[in-house]
């Protein structure tokens, strides 16, 4: 942890912070160690304070290596967290507080601006442009999150039947998850079948399963904090023929992207690979979102890999790949995959099947 906090005062230096004030909880897990739910950090030039209260004092000792732990408590003003804020920046003589604005609540800045005499400066990003490359440690995480996730899908595949609900699928798939060692869910498990697949983020509902229907499962989970993210469309007997054609479609371009894909390559120009093999095979306006994004302590991290990124790529990142083509009223396809950027190229974290399945 020390060293992010190296990393973080070199970044607060640049844009001219005496120190930086950290609510979001996974900023604050990366930059400090901390999984509990209640703390703030403040890092400064000359120091990293992690504040909390009496219930994770000794949690906050044993995780938060290299911080002074400070407790709080009282009303505002007099042992808020707020006021132990001012008096380290009294104390180290501190005028210009970089907050991160896209993480705090209205109320809770009211708060912090009653208080605090320095100037508060929006300061959102520092943090997440350290999260963008995983270290070692991280990377077998996410490495473990995905397995887990494979071993979901080669489950689910014995359990699903027709008349079998979206919810009961979804269950299941989480269930068997935390079984094999996830704490938990990385986002809701998104089951959708049938005329429901064309629906890109179409969570679980009480529809059961039918022969003649793809179904889309798009789910993941968390591992020692770290996320996986993976899609597979199966079939439920056989279906339509055009049903077919665009899953093959989706799978090439899945498979283009996951031999192309490298360090130095833009979001944008990542993007492009599945982007224009769908456009070229008719079906570039039933692609509508974009190709991924990051993943690591949240489920949606920087880069991006969309029509709109400048971003470039770098070893480290971790970014999903799933290309999709959605037929309103008949059914949809998306094949997502979780990637490792290295120097070489990428390699694949996640491993199930990617050939149309017929159950």
């Amino acid at each position: 942890m020390k060293e992010r906090v190296r990393a973080l005062q070199s970044s607060m230096s640049t844009e001219g912070l005496g120190a930086y004030y950290v609510v979001s909880p996974f900023n604050l897990r990366y930059i400090s160690g901390f999984t509990g739910t209640s703390g703030i950090a403040l890092i400064t030039n000359n120091g990293a304070y992690f504040i909390t209260d009496f219930r994770y004092k000794e949690q906050a000792e044993s995780q938060c290596d290299g911080f002074k732990i400070i407790l709080a408590g009282g009303s505002a003003g007099t042992g808020s967290p707020q006021k132990v804020v001012q008096d380290i920046l009294t104390e180290e003589n501190i005028s210009r507080v970089g907050y991160e604005e896209e993480h705090i609540t209205v109320a809770d800045f009211d708060d912090l601006e009653s208080i605090i005499t320095a100037d508060l400066i929006p300061a959102s990003g520092l943090i997440e442009i350290l999260r963008e490359t995983k270290e070692h440690e991280e990377i077998e995480k996410i490495k473990v999150a995905c397995q887990i996730a494979d071993l979901a899908f080669h489950h689910i595949l014995e359990f699903i039947k027709p008349g079998v609900t979206e919810i009961e699928i979804a269950n299941e798939l989480d269930f068997f998850m935390r079984s094999k060692g996830a704490s938990g869910v990385s986002f809701d498990t998104i089951v959708a079948s049938g005329v429901r697949s064309a629906m890109p983020h179409g969570v679980a509902s009480n529809k059961k399963v039918a022969n003649g229907e793809l179904i889309t499962l798009d789910y993941g989970c968390y591992y020692e904090g770290y996320a996986s993210d993976i899609t597979r469309t199966i079939a439920l007997g056989d279906v339509d023929r055009k049903l077919e054609e665009i899953y093959q479609i989706v799978l090439d371009a899945n498979e283009r992207v996951t031999t192309a894909l490298k360090a130095d390559m833009t979001g944008k120009e990542a993007d492009a690979i599945a982007r224009d093999l769908i456009k070229e095979r008719g079906y570039g306006s039933q692609f509508g979102h974009s190709l991924g994004h990051s993943i690591g302590l949240d489920i949606h991290e920087i880069p991006n890999l969309s029509m709109h990124s400048s971003h470039i790529l770098r070893p480290g990142n971790v970014v999903t790949n799933e290309p999709g083509i959605y037929l309103e009223g008949l059914g949809g396809v998306r094949i997502e995959d979780d990637l490792l950027i290295t120097e070489k190229g990428n390699e694949l974290l996640t491993h199930s099947p990617r050939e149309l399945i017929h159950l």
